[in-house]
């Protein structure tokens, strides 16, 4: 079991490494030419900065039925993962499952359409993230590790 982590604007690394740290399991930081990152634990993957180049190489990492966990905000990277028999969680602690990830990908995909017709393409971003919220990530990503561990 490893920890990939598409680590472009991901405000949980510290606290990904620390549990992969505390697990003794490996982890892995992918990241484009825009975001460089360092790590004294996991190891790192600067990838070119093209579309969705970090998202495929996160997704050919991954050992098909090796209990792989993903931690990505891309709904398309988890459907994939989840497709190759990873688990994946959200930077919110949401995991992504098989019964999940449909409804994910269609309301994503009528949100973009919403967009469009409204023409909107400056919507405010997500509220500031809180001490609660990594809390709540680092909780939710300790269950899913233990998981990932014993299947």
């Amino acid at each position: 079991m490893r920890i990939l982590v598409d680590a472009d604007a991901c405000p949980v690394v510290g606290i990904i490494e620390k549990v992969a740290k505390e697990y003794g399991a490996e982890c892995h930081l992918y990241f484009d030419t825009n975001h460089f990152l360092t790590s004294n634990y996991s190891e790192t993957h600067v990838i070119g900065a093209g579309a969705d180049a970090v998202d495929m190489a996160v997704v050919n990492a991954i050992r098909k039925g090796e209990g792989d966990v993903v931690c990505t905000q891309d709904y398309g990277v988890a459907a994939m993962a989840l497709a190759k028999g990873a688990y994946a969680i959200h930077q919110s602690g949401r995991w992504y499952t098989n019964e999940n990830i449909d409804r994910l990908l269609a309301e994503r995909a009528m949100a973009k359409k919403a967009r469009r017709a409204t023409g909107k393409h400056h919507l405010k971003g997500p509220a500031k993230r809180t001490k609660d919220d990594d809390i709540r990530f680092e909780e939710s990503f300790r269950r899913l590790v233990a998981k990932a561990m014993n299947s």
